[in-house]
């Protein structure tokens, strides 16, 4: 009988993991336990700080929006949070990314924009709908 070669499926499956950790330094990438650890370390950063990015992105704007508006004096909003709590009464949909952006590249254009959130607050019409709110709210007292 003739001889029979085995092992070329684990031999591929070895080789594609192997591939994967090519880049690792030392037995990170030579030997097959190690490298299947490493493979599995790896991928479970890689979705935790796909969510991180996110984060950190968000905070990133946030801070940006914030020292735009705190270096103006004059602005009705020196916070960043009565702007944004303001943008969305407003009903302006703008997200931070975007209005990051406005801040950093047309700083006026968000000044431009608080001022029209001011306009929309103090027109009569907003004005009557929450005088009527706060005149419910007295008559149940």
């Amino acid at each position: 009988m003739t001889r029979v070669k085995r092992g070329s499926i684990a031999r591929k499956r070895r080789t594609k993991t192997g591939l994967f950790t090519s880049s690792f330094r030392g037995a990170h990438s030579k030997l097959t336990r190690t490298i299947s650890q490493q493979k599995i370390k790896a991928l479970v950063s890689a979705q935790r700080d796909r969510d991180r990015k996110k984060r950190d992105f968000r905070s990133l704007w946030i801070s940006r929006i914030n020292a735009i508006i705190a270096k103006n004096k004059n602005n009705v909003y020196c916070i960043y949070s009565k702007f944004v709590y303001n943008l969305y009464k407003s009903q302006l949909l703008l997200n931070r990314k975007i209005v990051a952006q406005i801040a950093i590249l047309k700083g006026n254009c968000l000044f431009m924009i608080a001022k029209e959130i001011i306009k929309k607050k103090n027109s009569p019409e907003t004005q009557l709908r929450e005088g009527g709110r706060i005149k419910e709210i007295c008559m149940i007292k």
